[in-house]
């Protein structure tokens, strides 16, 4: 299963401490089925109010060119991937965040018997498909509300489906799962100067749980 987190703060900030402490997290984040997210990573920042990104296909924590990442941003999303199947792994194409001109997108969970047919070659992809035709309508909050709408719909099993998205004002991150909620359930940390969603709490910050369904933005 993969893990994500979402960055905003007042001011500029150099984003080394927060990777690190998402590096950490990763590594010793081990799923209920022993899963791990060492299959690649990623990160997207606003620079100028354009989204760049970095991505590499090895573990967070063993890539020392993160180190290089000294760019100053208010925003930024980071995703440490685990790749559902043997075939989709080392293809960095398959890497989160996925961007636009707008959004970054990140995901976590797992859906089971998907009758959709989206744009994409992996769930992830697909659900960023649909989430993008949702957010040209809808603000983000509903997007992602009408997105989990779609997909429990149209799928035998969610077991869980967290997704986030970062824009060029706020983040915002849905949380939803079935089973698992001590592993699937988001977290968030606010203070005067920086707010973080996190798929698990990251140190130095003091995190609350979100709840089955919640919607957050900050």
């Amino acid at each position: 299963m993969c893990r994500f987190l979402l960055y905003k703060s007042s001011r500029p900030q150099n984003p080394q401490k927060i990777i690190k402490a998402f590096s950490q997290m990763a590594q010793k984040s081990k799923a209920f089925d022993g899963d791990w997210q060492g299959d690649g990573w990623g990160i997207s920042w606003l620079e100028n109010n354009i989204w760049k990104s970095y991505k590499s296909v090895q573990p967070i924590w063993k890539d020392d060119k993160k180190e290089a990442l000294l760019f100053l941003s208010t925003t930024f999303v980071i995703h440490a991937r685990s790749a559902s199947f043997s075939q989709h792994k080392s293809n960095i194409e398959y890497n989160q965040p996925y961007i636009n001109s707008d959004d970054a997108f990140v995901f976590n969970g797992l859906i089971k018997g998907v009758s959709l047919h989206l744009p994409g070659a992996i769930g992830s992809q697909k659900i960023w498909s649909l989430l993008q035709k949702k957010l040209l309508t809808v603000s983000p909050e509903k997007s992602l509300r009408e997105t989990l709408r779609i997909i429990t719909k149209n799928s035998k099993t969610v077991q869980a489906l967290n997704m986030g998205i970062a824009d060029k004002d706020n983040i915002y991150a849905l949380c939803y799962y079935s089973i698992h909620a001590d592993y699937y359930s988001l977290h968030y940390s606010k203070t005067d100067e920086s707010s973080i969603i996190s798929s698990e709490p990251i140190e130095g910050f003091n995190f609350t749980p979100l709840l089955k369904g919640d919607v957050i933005k900050f």
